[in-house]
């Protein structure tokens, strides 16, 4: 079963741009869909983007869409988010997982294999 870690959060001013990485083990990620959820304090977890496992196909939030960039790097066996334009309103826990159903699913019940988690905080 693949597992995942997610890396790259931190603080950064809004405007400002960081790339996140989820690391996968014990699968290739070419086998697998992935997501990207993230959890902001007070608030339940919610859909960023997902991408196909041929990365052919993605899917954003409309309130991410324009400003973050799914993808993945096979030879690294390791999916990105690229985050640019960040409002403080993106501060968050942001977690990669696996989908168990289609990758358009924004029902966090529906996915699984979840990171720990990496800490995004932008500043105003």
């Amino acid at each position: 079963q693949v597992q995942l870690v997610e890396s790259g959060g931190g603080l950064v001013q809004a405007g400002g741009s960081l790339r996140l990485s989820c690391a996968a083990s014990g699968g290739a990620l070419r086998s697998y869909n992935m997501g990207w959820f993230r959890r902001a304090p007070g608030k339940e977890r919610e859909f960023v983007a997902s991408i196909s496992w041929s990365g052919a196909t993605t899917y954003y939030a409309d309130s991410v869409k324009g400003r973050f960039t799914i993808s993945k790097e096979y030879a690294k066996n390791t999916e990105y988010l690229q985050m640019n334009s960040l409002r403080p309103e993106d501060t968050a826990v942001y977690y990669c997982a696996v989908p168990m159903g289609p990758l358009s699913d924004p029902d966090e019940s529906a996915w699984g294999n979840w990171g720990q988690g990496t800490q995004v905080t932008v500043s105003s």
